[in-house]
């Protein structure tokens, strides 16, 4: 072996001997020069690329909530790193302030920090990350990062409500707890409001409402309407070049002298409204009509073209079916039969769909036992019925909502109260543990027949509604009695844990020093 080297070097050698002063011949060719010289300058180049590559300190290239605005539905952000990173050392390292509990995912150099909760509204947020160390060729840590440090804010947490005495009286009244607790009248004095609901993010409120011609508002003579509240819901950035201001008003529907309009519903994304409308001349033509931003109202009809007719309803959370009461029971429809092939879904059991979770995986329904009992369900979107509580007779169910986790449904419900004087219902509030199938009654209201009831949407507080009777003050010019009734807004903050086990959970309403009625969130 060592002698059959030694031949083959002596050959080689033999050659370049006898073929050096070809070569030295070419190589003094000028445009052999000039290839030459390139070939060494980009080898010399790639080798200084490499090398200042090899030597650049890892980074966060973008993280993906960087100066946004985010709301309950933002349940996740990126941080997009310039080079492979040692997970380990990224995660201890990493501080949110005030703290988002998450939990942390990764794909490549991409890292997912998804919330446990959504995040608390009206706060700033810092997200800082120094420390940490990358992964450089198969070691496990290589150079330290840059420091890095982003911020977000959560939505404004703000709610709106009906006015119940003086200048408010009727009108939509706003109430920013971020920016500024003075009450904003959102509507003029010449409309008297119904019923309103938030478009997504808050920047609008859709509302019914009538002219206030007469003193006792007529509910068949309401017209849909749009205002401004002010709130925007960009960056801090895109905030700047807004003009936007709260209080303008336009008309979406108007009631005109063939159809009525009665009780609508706006679609989680904010496209769609459904309108309940009844022919003037025809009380038995009621029947949802739908009405798409850009186009005219239309009624609901099936894939044949037959127009569907039915009671109380609801848009489901994906904005493409409308739950509707329809005989017996309750029927789930397409709102565009054209383009939404599903089949119909009735559900003969229930006859009233309360609320969705925020997904769509959940929905609360009542069903009307003949023992005068009501019972509230839970029924997923796998077809599962779940029983969660059943009322005394003649008790009743007026709303139910899931909470961001799914883990909590707060309920507002009504027990009879009998007395030698009196026969009343005696409205309460009350937490049903899903997971541990446990209701606890929160707080007790006074006896009163309308109630209103609605939680945040970031979990942390319950807004509601509590008609009482008070002496009149003196001087007071409008009531003559002795004694009136004003509706008092209350707020029931829910910042502290469900025990785990069946104790009492301690909570303590706070009243708001607001008269009002029908209080909703800012989504």
């Amino acid at each position: 072996m060592a002698k059959l080297m030694i031949n083959l070097k002596k050959k080689f050698n033999h050659l370049f001997r006898e073929n050096q002063d070809s070569i030295l011949q070419d190589l003094g060719q000028p445009l052999d020069r000039v290839a030459i010289t390139l070939i060494i300058g980009l080898t010399l180049l790639i080798c200084l690329v490499f090398v200042a590559g090899g030597s650049t300190a890892p980074k966060v290239r973008d993280f993906s909530w960087q100066e946004q605005k985010i709301g309950a539905e933002d349940t996740a952000f990126i941080l997009n790193f310039n080079r492979p990173m040692n997970h380990a050392s990224v995660e201890k390292n990493l501080k949110i302030e005030p703290p988002l509990p998450g939990k942390v995912s990764w794909a490549g150099r991409r890292m997912a920090y998804t919330l446990l909760e959504p995040a608390p509204y009206g706060n700033q947020y810092t997200v800082k990350l120094s420390g940490a160390k990358e992964r450089f060729y198969g070691l496990d840590q290589g150079n330290v990062m840059q420091p890095f440090q982003g911020s977000f804010q959560s939505r404004d947490r703000a709610f709106a409500y009906i006015g119940f005495q003086g200048k408010e009286k009727g009108r939509l009244v706003l109430i920013n707890l971020t920016e500024n607790q003075k009450p904003i009248l959102l509507t003029p004095e010449n409309l008297e409001v119904m019923d309103f609901k938030f478009f997504p993010k808050g920047e609008k409120i859709l509302f019914s409402a009538v002219e206030k011609q007469s003193q006792i508002p007529s509910l068949i003579e309401q017209q849909i309407y749009t205002v401004t509240t002010g709130i925007i819901s960009q960056s801090p950035r895109e905030r700047l070049k807004s003009g936007a201001s709260a209080g303008k008003i336009e008309k979406v529907i108007d009631n005109n002298s063939e159809y009525q309009n009665l009780k609508f519903d706006l679609s989680p994304d904010g496209k769609i409204i459904v309108i309940e409308r009844v022919n003037r001349k025809d009380v038995f033509d009621a029947s949802p009509w739908i009405l798409e931003l850009g186009k005219k109202p239309r009624p609901l009809t099936n894939k044949d073209g037959i127009i569907q007719k039915g009671g109380d309803f609801l848009i489901t959370p994906d904005s493409k079916s409308l739950v509707i009461l329809q005989g017996e029971g309750t029927s789930i429809l397409p709102i565009n039969p054209e383009t939404d092939s599903e089949d119909l879904i009735f559900l003969p059991k229930f006859g009233r769909v309360l609320s969705f979770a925020s997904d769509g995986s959940m929905a609360t329904m009542v069903k009307y036992n003949q023992d005068a009992t009501r019972s509230l369900y839970i029924v997923t979107n796998q077809g599962e019925e779940r029983e969660v509580l059943m009322t005394r007779p003649y008790g009743n169910i007026l709303s139910a909502e899931f909470d961001p986790t799914k883990t909590i449904l707060y309920c507002l419900l009504t027990q009879v109260v009998e007395d030698e004087a009196d026969y009343q219902e005696q409205p309460y509030i009350a937490a049903f543990d899903i997971k541990r199938n446990f209701l606890r009654p929160l707080v007790i209201l006074p006896n009163q027949r309308e109630v209103n009831m609605d939680l945040s949407p970031d979990g942390l507080a319950l807004l509601f509604d509590q008609l009482v009777t008070i002496p009149n003050e003196a001087g007071e010019q409008e009531n003559t009695k002795k004694m009136r009734k004003i509706s008092r807004l209350w707020m029931l903050p829910l910042n502290s844990k469900m025990p785990e086990d069946d104790s009492p959970w301690q909570l303590q309403p706070e009243e708001l020093p607001l008269n009002g009625f029908h209080p909703h969130w800012v989504s």
